[in-house]
């Protein structure tokens, strides 16, 4: 059940970091509206990692969290960002992945 939680807990972080993203593009109202989704976000982030730590090790959780966020967050960018796509970016970004599956199979 606590992998559930780290899974979704780095969703949310997937949420912020593109929230950010958003508010440097807005103005105004519209602005405020992405950085309050930012903060909401982040806490219920923040809530879920300190949830699964609580029998997960650090280390590891925290490795998790933000490999599916830098994973998350890449994948944002391409589509909704229009972030360059090249071999090497995705090469990288498998090679995370694969770390991630691999953290998963060794803790007990």
């Amino acid at each position: 059940m606590n992998w559930i939680i780290l899974i979704i807990a780095g969703l949310f972080e997937v949420g912020f970091a593109s929230c950010l993203g958003k508010v440097k593009e807005t103005s105004g109202t519209t602005m405020y509206l992405w950085f309050g989704g930012f903060l909401v976000c982040l806490t219920i982030s923040m809530l879920l990692l300190i949830k699964a730590t609580q029998t997960l090790p650090i280390g590891t959780a925290y490795a998790v969290w933000t490999g599916i966020g830098a994973v998350g967050t890449v994948v944002m960018g391409i589509l909704v960002f229009k972030d360059p796509v090249s071999f090497w970016r995705m090469f990288f970004i498998c090679t995370l992945i694969g770390s991630v599956i691999g953290l998963k199979a060794v803790s007990h």
